[in-house]
């Protein structure tokens, strides 16, 4: 304890360097963390603002062009790759395919670990398909129907994918999806939709050859052959 005492007395420049540093990096840490949440609060702030008049007739032609800033000056925020959702969106809307399927592929590039994902993917599948690309477009869907079973982008990614596979012919493939997708979705304009489909391909696709009834080979007694005596 003299010790103690006596190394503290000698180094008292030393603690009080260390105890305001301690004190620094503590209000460092503090401030860090109040921009971060500011940062988070600015940028929902900006996305609902620009939501808001979006939704009150805002021209669309200017949104995009807003959600993409939005996207720009607040990156890394929860509210960027939403941001970037809209935007894409908002171009589809204008028949600007490839410019949407870029923020589509740019949100999932940029955030992998976003909520929108499937979705976003979804638009990256639906630009391909407008852009008259099916075999690109027939892939993404099916990627989406492989990989997201349980979300909300799996029915109209499915509906996609058969009307693609019914315009190349396939049309098993594409009233299997139609009939899947009219027991899953009951009582519903796509189920409905779908459920008639299936209908107009099966009387579209000629019915199965009745097959031949198996022949039962009749059991005969052999018989036996005696031999002629010379």
């Amino acid at each position: 304890m003299d010790r103690a005492l006596a190394w503290s007395v000698t180094n008292k420049k030393q603690i009080a360097w260390g105890a305001g540093l301690v004190a620094v990096v503590a209000l460092g840490t503090t401030f860090y963390f109040w921009q971060k949440e500011q940062t988070i609060v600015n940028a929902a702030k900006a996305l609902s603002a620009l939501e808001a008049q979006t939704a009150f007739g805002a021209p669309r032609a200017q949104s995009a062009d807003a959600y993409l800033k939005v996207a720009a000056d607040h990156a890394g925020t929860a509210a960027a790759p939403r941001a970037l959702l809209q935007a894409g969106l908002v171009l589809f809307s204008q028949g600007k395919y490839a410019e949407a399927q870029a923020q589509f592929e740019k949100l999932n590039r940029d955030y992998t670990e976003n909520p929108f994902r499937s979705q976003a993917l979804l638009g990256v599948a639906a630009s391909l398909d407008a852009q008259a690309k099916p075999e690109d477009a027939a892939r993404a869907y099916k990627d989406i129907v492989d990989r997201f079973p349980n979300e909300n982008v799996l029915s109209p990614a499915k509906f996609s994918l058969a009307r693609i596979y019914e315009s190349q012919g396939k049309l098993d493939q594409a009233r299997t999806l139609y009939e899947e997708l009219a027991g899953a979705n009951a009582n519903s304009s796509l189920g409905n939709e779908a459920g008639l489909k299936a209908d107009e391909l099966r009387q579209k696709m000629p019915a199965p050859k009745p097959s031949a009834p198996a022949v039962t080979p009749l059991l005969t007694t052999p018989q036996t052959v005696t031999p002629k005596k010379p």
